[in-house]
């Protein structure tokens, strides 16, 4: 959702994530797992886990889909590759992405770098998210403040902040930002046709 506006003004042409999934991504028993594993932390208790493949609580791991021996990716990760190309009808974008599995119950979170075609500033991509439906810029500096899953869950905005220039890209073309979302509520599916609701618009512009 806030890559889109950015893609409609000055084509993304690659793009680096690293997801932060919760467990609510897989389902109601590993949301289970999570506190249950948590309560027998905090108690001292040994805990086996049942549904994920790895301890849970105060942990993170690799996501617990199956790894592709040769490419090393897991299927999450090859999921959200082929999913932006398809949704942004542009199978030119390189998609670079490492999915992990986060000890948080509801909404998953996302660290983005994107590098467009021609140089982008930090006030052309705020104002891009600050008109674009279904975003929410969070970010606050001073008091360092940015997008939460605490804040995420339960809503429909997808929240962005730490929106900032690329350092390692002198050119100009890279910004970086944070992205949190309630995925039971924004998902592929509900983004696609919100992306396809805006498409008559990028046909006039």
């Amino acid at each position: 959702m806030p890559l889109w506006p950015i893609h409609q003004k000055n084509r993304i042409k690659r793009v680096i994530i690293s997801t932060y999934q919760a467990a609510s991504g897989a389902g109601a028993a590993a949301m289970e797992e999570l506190v249950e594993s948590t309560r027998a932390n905090l108690n001292g208790q040994v805990y086996t886990p049942k549904v994920m493949p790895h301890p849970y609580a105060f942990n993170l791991f690799n996501h617990n889909t199956a790894v592709d021996p040769e490419t090393g990716y897991n299927d999450e990760e090859t999921k959200v590759i082929k999913e932006t190309r398809k949704i942004f009808e542009d199978d030119r974008i390189a998609v670079g992405v490492t999915c992990v599995r986060v000890p948080v119950l509801r909404a998953h979170c996302e660290a983005i770098t994107f590098e467009c075609e021609k140089p982008i500033s930090e006030d052309q991509v705020r104002a891009l998210l600050a008109a674009a439906p279904g975003v929410r810029i969070v970010d606050d500096r001073a008091a360092n403040y940015f997008p939460m899953p605490i804040d995420a869950s339960g809503q429909d905005d997808v929240l962005v902040g730490r929106i900032r220039k690329d350092l390692s890209d002198p050119s100009g073309h890279s910004i970086s930002i944070f992205v949190a979302a309630d995925q039971l509520l924004k998902g592929a599916a509900l983004n696609a046709v919100q992306i396809a609701e805006l498409l008559p618009e990028r046909v006039m512009a």
